[in-house]
């Protein structure tokens, strides 16, 4: 048995309970098992199931605790709404890093089970069942084991409660993952259900529309680029309430209305796989590896030469007409402990999606304990394409999407990272907040994550500043500022006697500002003012915050943006 999530496969593994897919008749989804533990980035958060928490990431609600959710909080909300719903809810960023270490024992558990697991994502595992199933006695013997194995070492990992574990088994992926979820609400004593093969069509049927929003981004991708949720509300007012009513519609009159959309979500509420994916064994060339000398130690070093790696799997795949859609990442240390796991993408994979995967999995190889763990820096690695589709292509520049500039731009970059360094390259991301200081975000090029000009190119999914949307009581208008600092300036405002500016606590200057005074002594005389405009931020909990703003221009013609807080001036920004 394996010791660890990523340890080598051995051949009596593959020979008792292998992947199959590629053996399923033509035309018909291969027989899929998902294993999802509800909520995981609130569990893998240490969050206290009795405790109103949620996990937070671009400003929307990503996962709740069972208390949480009792108090009607749910993932899709944005937070200050949840914060209203909830004012003692505690809020924590979301760590992918965190979730994918902390699921290790899950994923090490199902290898014990079958060789073949792949982490769609923290939180998420996949498995072709047809070897599994010959093997354990069939589909629904080998989903209980399954939903066994991985309570019982959530359990083992000190989880008290033991957080909620659904599995499904159908046809495909898509109806897989909407059966575990089914599971759920319908057996919540035994969260297993198993679709019966070629009833995956049936079973989908009754379910609502929006099903498709909720299980594209995750299991398909199809979310993407922000236009399902207004292709299904346009479906919703044409009178379709489940999936049945839009398979029953002609798949011509949806791709005349609403292109290759249309015939994507089609599919899908027909039970069928829209892309046929194929095993990428007949292409030995696919698979590109490295050897890091000196090995490292530090995991920031490792995933800059797998972006290399990253790269150059793209380039080929891209030579070949492929996507990649499952990937197995190997390594090995300088004394010889080897990590082999797989991951598979609900739509392709991207180089930087590649090196996340990279990273995960390594950063839960260390903080695994076994004979198997490494105990000495990464000296090898290797990326190897193990099933692809067909590369349907994009189109490119037209009305808002990502051209050929950016892509140069995005290379260039790229090159630019491999002379200074992985984190050398920062590029900003949009924001949110009342705070000019909050608008602005740095991140490593390259970074995954809540997708910005940072995440894959100029402009990710949804478009730089989704998490940017109004309202935000007492952001001051337009126009902004062309600097915002750092590390705001310490000032000191005088009135015309010399006495300093004060701000009362209904919003009220003590005197008109007349004279400004910074750090190193030298002063300027406050030609004009307007304010203040005050700001009080989270006034019902203890990290309230109360500042006052002031826009000043000086004798020398220059405007600033500054403020007052616990009777202390600073400068905040600057005007053009």
């Amino acid at each position: 048995m394996p010791s660890s999530p990523c340890s080598a496969v051995r051949d009596n593994h593959d020979n008792r309970a292998g992947l199959a897919s590629q053996d399923e008749p033509a035309g018909i989804p291969p027989r899929m098992l998902t294993a999802e533990v509800g909520n995981w980035s609130a569990v893998a958060a240490g969050f206290d199931p009795a405790t109103p928490a949620a996990v937070v990431s671009a400003g929307r609600i990503t996962a709740v605790t069972p208390a949480a959710a009792a108090a009607g909080i749910r993932p899709g909300m944005r937070r200050r709404q949840a914060q209203t719903e909830c004012p003692v809810l505690e809020l924590a960023e979301h760590d992918l890093d965190l979730d994918a270490r902390c699921f290790v024992p899950v994923v090490t558990a199902l290898e014990d089970l079958t060789p073949r697991v792949e982490v769609l994502a923290p939180g998420c595992c996949v498995v072709a069942t047809r070897g599994p199933s010959r093997y354990y006695g069939g589909d629904e013997a080998l989903a209980e084991l399954a939903y066994r194995t991985v309570t019982e070492v959530l359990a083992s990992d000190m989880y008290d409660p033991a957080p909620s574990v659904s599995v499904g088994i159908a046809d495909g992926l898509f109806a897989a993952g909407l059966a575990g979820r089914a599971a759920s609400a319908l057996t919540p004593s035994m969260p297993v259900l198993v679709v019966a093969p070629g009833s995956s069509a049936e079973f989908l049927s009754g379910l609502p529309l929006g099903t498709l929003a909720e299980e594209c981004s995750l299991l398909t991708g199809c979310a993407a680029d922000g236009t399902t949720d207004d292709l299904l509300r346009m479906l919703w007012q044409l009178g379709l309430r489940t999936l049945g009513d839009l398979a029953a519609l002609s798949v011509g009159d949806l791709v005349g209305r609403f292109g290759t959309q249309g015939e994507w979500m089609h599919a899908l509420a027909s039970g069928r796989d829209p892309r046929l994916s194929q095993p990428a064994a007949a292409h030995p060339d696919l698979s590109v590896e490295t050897e890091i000398d000196p090995p490292a130690d530090r995991l920031d070093t490792v995933a800059f030469a797998a972006k290399s790696l990253a790269d150059q799997l793209d380039a080929r795949l891209a030579r070949e007409g492929q996507a990649l859609v499952c990937v197995e990442i190997s390594a090995e240390t300088e004394h010889g402990e080897t990590c082999s796991g797989r991951w598979r993408h609900g739509f392709r994979f991207s180089p930087p999606d590649l090196v996340d995967r990279v990273r995960w999995q390594l950063d839960g190889w260390r903080s695994a304990k076994g004979k198997n763990s490494p105990t000495g820096g990464i000296s090898f690695i290797r990326l190897r394409a193990v099933e692809t589709l067909l590369d349907e292509g994009r189109q490119l520049g037209f009305w808002g999407g990502q051209s050929e500039v950016d892509e140069r731009a995005e290379r260039a970059l790229q090159r630019v990272q491999t002379l200074v360094g992985f984190d050398g390259v920062t590029v900003g991301r949009l924001g949110s907040g009342r705070r000019f200081a909050d608008l602005e975000q740095r991140l490593p090029f390259g970074t995954a994550g809540p997708r910005g000009i940072g995440a894959s190119g100029p402009a990710g999914p949804r478009g730089a500043g989704a998490s940017d949307t109004p309202p935000w009581p007492g952001r001051l208008g337009a126009p902004a500022p062309a600097e915002v600092l750092a590390e705001p300036e310490p000032l000191v405002v005088l009135d015309a006697n010399g006495d300093p500016v004060g701000v009362s606590g209904r919003a009220q200057a003590s005197a008109p500002p007349a004279m400004l005074r910074r750090a190193d002594g030298r002063t300027s005389r406050i030609a004009a003012w307007a304010g203040p405009w005050p700001l009080d931020e989270r006034w019902w909990s203890t990290q309230s915050r109360r500042q006052a703003r002031f826009q000043l221009v000086l004798d020398d013609g220059t405007a600033h943006l500054c403020a007052v807080e616990s009777g202390r001036w600073q400068r905040e920004a600057t005007y053009d």
